[in-house]
């Protein structure tokens, strides 16, 4: 049964906004009037002129848009979790989550959850009708849940991963905040001062017609390079930029890419790490809501943001639709931790394979955490050392010609 967004005057003469449910526009205009309520409008939730697309339109046009960022899609499944964990049926908590809903958006996106669920659809189902939402894996994971009648623990452990997944990305922007910051800064106050404060000194000592020192010299021809050939400098840099992002949109480029970043020293192992534990972690909560190896293999592919581990993860793919067991397969692709294979053995072996993946994944993310924080703690000071020096160098600029400004004086 589809739902319908609402806006309604009471006997009182005050202004009514809600959500319900009914067959047609017309049947919701019945029930509005059957409540004592005069409706001014009824619309279809999701429909252009229920507003929503209208007041998000220019988010939508920059890539945003989204009802649930990463943060709000995390306690919206945990609340779902819980309430379905607790025994309460699932058309009665997304009511109670409808009621609930922080925003209008969300409400009404939640609503048509609902109504969807009352009509008779799965709630996977329901939830892939909102793509842009809900992701391929996410819809995945729940219809698996339906099937093996186990909602609630899947909901859980989907609420686990998707809290595990945001921490570990917090914990990475957290350790590059800092080393970013120092560096724009940096640039900001080294432009500053060999664009204008340089060039306020070299006036200075225009007319004593004497020689300046080598290092000023150097200083004044760099000073005049920036503020004749600035805009260019900047043109040039946003031009490669966009030329850059254009080839690296073509696959074979942009695994070619992948593939020399993954053999980095420091970001590198990084990388590997943090791809290699979305991958164990996804693949091991699908395997755990009973979805076939296969079809998690492809999903938790997916999931690689570095194009090179992904065609690693497709090879094996094709080799377990083979035959192969997925840790041999796994350990034929070098681009993966030897831990993810190792672990994999294991599960096989035991027959616990979801437990030992989510470990392996454990692990990785643990490793990723204590790399990040290592090389922040390297960054942080050599980046202030480098500051320090090209600071440093611009002084000496200009104290050198007043130091012997000084001595021909004396």
């Amino acid at each position: 049964m589809p739902a319908y967004s609402f806006e309604a005057i009471d006997a009182q003469g005050l202004a009514r906004k809600g959500v319900l449910e009914a067959d047609t526009a017309r049947s919701a205009r019945g029930m509005l009037r059957a409540q004592a309520l005069i409706p001014l409008s009824v619309t279809a939730v999701g429909s252009v002129e229920s507003g929503v697309p209208q007041t998000r339109s220019w988010r939508r046009m920059f890539g945003g848009g989204r009802i649930f960022n990463s943060t709000t899609l995390a306690v919206w499944t945990r609340q779902i979790a819980g309430l379905v964990s607790s025994g309460l049926s699932l058309e009665r908590a997304l009511t109670a989550l409808t009621d609930e809903a922080e925003t209008e958006a969300q409400r009404n996106l939640v609503a048509s959850l609902r109504a969807e669920v009352n009509a008779g659809a799965p709630f996977g189902r329901a939830l892939s009708q909102h793509p842009r939402e809900f992701s391929p894996i996410y819809v995945a994971v729940i219809g698996a849940g339906e099937q093996s009648g186990n909602l609630g623990l899947v909901l859980e452990r989907l609420a686990d991963d998707l809290e595990q997944r945001q921490a570990l990305q917090q914990k990475l922007v957290g350790a590059a905040l800092y080393p970013a910051i120092v560096t724009l800064v940096a640039i900001v106050i080294v432009v500053f001062l060999v664009s204008y404060v340089v060039p306020q000194v070299a006036n200075v000592f225009a007319g004593t017609k004497r020689a300046l020192p080598i290092l000023t010299v150097a200083m004044l021809a760099l000073s005049a390079f920036v503020r004749n050939y600035g805009w260019l400098m900047l043109i040039a840099v946003v031009v490669a930029a966009v030329a850059a992002r254009m080839a690296l949109a073509r696959a074979a480029i942009r695994e070619r890419f992948d593939a020399a970043w993954l053999n980095l020293p420091l970001v590198g192992k990084l990388a590997r790490g943090y791809n290699a534990a979305r991958f164990a972690s996804t693949l091991a909560m699908l395997a755990t809501a009973g979805v076939p190896i296969l079809r998690a293999l492809q999903a938790a592919s997916e999931t690689l943001s570095n194009s090179a581990m992904r065609a690693d993860a497709l090879d094996a793919l094709v080799l377990v639709r083979e035959g192969a067991p997925l840790a041999s397969a796994l350990a034929q692709k070098k681009r993966f931790p030897g831990i993810v294979s190792m672990f994999a053995r294991l599960g096989e072996q035991t027959g616990t394979l979801p437990l030992m993946l989510q470990r392996a994944a454990n692990q990785l993310g643990a490793e990723v955490q204590r790399r990040a924080m290592h090389l922040a703690t390297i960054l942080e000071p050599l980046l202030i050392v480098a500051m320090g020096g090209v600071v440093m160098l611009i002084v000496l600029a200009v104290l050198m010609p007043i130091i012997q400004l000084n001595q021909f004086v004396k």
